[in-house]
């Protein structure tokens, strides 16, 4: 009985790619040693269609290997994300509201100043140049395909 619980827990690890994420404390040094496009994807916990589009993007093993290669991937928390971040030469820190809060970052980097929309995606340059801004689900054709446009700039 334990080998077959351990079996279904090993499982996915077999069946799906793994996006290799960094953090933005790792950017500003990471982007001066290999410049490469990069993706930020603002999510929440709380957020179920941004839990589905991950183990969608993560199912696609051709896409995994573009980004892992290709570009810097930081997968952001919204309002879990509680330490201070300094970005593009600014500094952002939590916004606490009693039991919750939200990233001054996730504000900033939002069309829609009042609520973000989850997920929110967010495609820069490797000089940090805002290329693509989605709200919303992103599919992993759609995100394959604009990623392939990024690199052919």
């Amino acid at each position: 009985m334990k080998i077959l619980i351990l079996f279904l827990m090993l499982v996915p690890c077999f069946c799906l790619s793994q996006i290799k994420t960094g953090t933005f404390s790792e950017l500003k040094s990471y982007s001066k040693e290999l410049p490469q496009p990069i993706i930020i994807h603002v999510y929440t916990d709380w957020c179920t269609i941004c839990k589905i589009e991950a183990f969608d993007l993560n199912k696609d093993k051709d896409l995994v290997k573009l980004i892992n290669e290709k570009f810097y991937f930081i997968h952001f928390e919204a309002e879990k994300t509680k330490e201070k971040i300094e970005f593009q030469n600014q500094e952002f820190v939590y916004l606490s509201n009693g039991n919750s809060g939200i990233h001054e970052l996730a504000l900033a980097l939002s069309k829609n100043k009042n609520k973000p929309i989850y997920p929110l995606w967010i495609f820069l340059d490797k000089n940090q140049n805002l290329i693509y801004y989605q709200e919303g689900k992103l599919s992993p054709k759609k995100m394959k395909q604009k990623l392939i446009e990024i690199l052919a700039m």
